[in-house]
């Protein structure tokens, strides 16, 4: 469970991602006309070739993990039965993830010409943009780390540094 536990900011992160891309559907449905099958194809490409984290998988089982911890603390005779329950709702997910992936490609499509989605695609179709799409997941969850402790300590300089403006203005907070 630990590992769990230090993977929360990236699917916090990642959940957060999934929402605003269900937020932005009724715009998106506006310029659904707009987007050529060929810009959609391209953008769904991507979307296919950065998902080497598996994405849509990790998500459904942080959340039967989250459901599992929350109903178990309050049954714990109910273990056993608890895990089939959340196996079997994980399995009616089970081949569900074109339907999100495809509005994550409409708002790829909708943000980038047909040209750029090529110059996209192929980029990471290399072995490069393949070693990129690959680091990303661990990457991600170490450069959150870093912003987080970034943050802790600015929060706490920033505050520092505005008490001493006041003081030097003769104020005392």
């Amino acid at each position: 469970m630990t590992s769990t536990s230090k993977r929360a900011p990236f699917v916090a992160a990642l959940l957060s991602l999934i929402l605003s891309a269900f937020v932005a559907l009724p715009a998106l449905s506006q310029d659904a006309a707009e987007i050529s099958p060929e810009a959609l194809a391209l953008a769904r490409k991507y979307v296919d070739l950065t998902d080497t984290g598996g994405l849509y998988e990790a998500t459904i089982v942080q959340a039967g993990i989250r459901t599992y911890k929350q109903l178990l603390p309050q049954n714990p005779e109910i273990a056993e039965p608890l895990n089939k329950a959340i196996e079997a709702v994980i399995s009616t997910y089970k081949g569900r993830k074109g339907e999100l992936f495809d509005q994550f490609a409409r708002v790829y499509a909708s943000s980038f010409t047909l040209e750029e989605l090529q110059q996209i695609v192929d980029f990471y179709s290399s072995p490069t943009g393949q070693k990129l799409a690959k680091s990303n997941a661990t990457t991600s969850g170490t450069l959150n780390r870093i912003m987080d402790v970034f943050t802790s300590n600015l929060n706490t300089e920033f505050f520092a540094a505005v008490r001493a403006e006041l003081k030097s203005k003769g104020i005392d907070t």
